[in-house]
């Protein structure tokens, strides 16, 4: 393969890693239960929490562990998302993603 021809693959190459990580940035991630619902961007970016049921309020542990574990889980849908929209890159570039 001739170098122009490689320099073509690698700029479709970073158009697409843009692409897709542009798309993933624009999505929102929920969790949601009885409690609260908590949304969050694909740039880790918190966009909203709603806290549904209004008497955990009065349980401040409770609350803050509802809290906790609704924020872990949206950043963990993103993390995923990013792994398998943008994994298949990284195999192909040797790993350097």
């Amino acid at each position: 393969m001739n170098i122009q021809a490689m320099m073509a693959q690698a700029r479709k190459l970073q158009k697409d890693i843009e692409k897709t990580t542009g798309e993933i940035e624009n999505s929102t991630f929920k969790y949601e239960n009885e409690n609260i619902l908590v949304e969050c961007l694909g740039t880790n970016e918190i966009k909203k929490i709603n806290i549904k049921n209004e008497s955990i309020l009065e349980d401040k542990e409770m609350l803050e562990d509802i809290v906790l574990v609704a924020i872990n889980d949206v950043l963990n849908q993103v993390k995923k998302e990013k792994e398998n929209k943008l994994g298949k890159y990284a195999s192909g570039l040797g790993g350097i993603l």
